[in-house]
């Protein structure tokens, strides 16, 4: 028997006012090793906590072998987690069942016309059988402006680089 894991208290709500951004949770990866000169990831990510540790390799279609995770199949699952979660959360809101919503990132990696290096592309396909879509519409909008992934892919988002003393 499994415990139940209470839903924590996230409002929907715009409603919090601050000065600036306050963190909740912060994570760290690691990645290192690999012999790629190619610009590519290779090596392996390791998270501070050790939940995640897996290989990166290039995937079949860039050269590599694909025998491995490559950083856009990281990037599409938290892409997909992060917005199945939003939309799971506004379900519940709503009072619907939010247990048979799948949600599918497809990640794109290419040429950027802007500059002629390398770009992504992000497409979400959520699947929630029956709901109506004039009910689900509105509630996939909503968790669309919740989701920070989604927010990050529209709106950018502050990245610090530094070197390490």
């Amino acid at each position: 028997m499994t415990d139940h894991i209470p839903f924590p208290d996230l409002p929907t709500e715009k409603n919090f006012e601050g000065p600036s951004f306050s963190a909740i949770y912060t994570t760290t990866v690691t990645v290192s090793g690999g012999t790629a000169g190619h610009g590519r990831a290779s090596g392996s990510a390791r998270s501070s906590d050790g939940a995640l540790d897996l290989s990166l390799r290039m995937p079949f279609e860039l050269g590599g072998d694909g025998r491995g995770t490559n950083p856009e199949q990281l990037f599409a699952a938290g892409c997909a987690a992060c917005y199945h979660g939003a939309l799971s959360l506004v379900a519940r809101q709503a009072a619907l069942d939010p247990a048979a919503i799948t949600v599918d990132a497809t990640v794109a990696f290419g040429r950027d016309p802007q500059d002629g290096g390398y770009a992504l592309h992000l497409e979400l396909e959520v699947t929630w059988p029956g709901i109506a879509p004039e009910i689900a519409t509105p509630l996939l909008k909503k968790a669309d402006s919740l989701s920070p992934y989604t927010k990050m892919a529209v709106q950018g988002t502050p990245v610090t680089i530094t070197l390490a003393p």
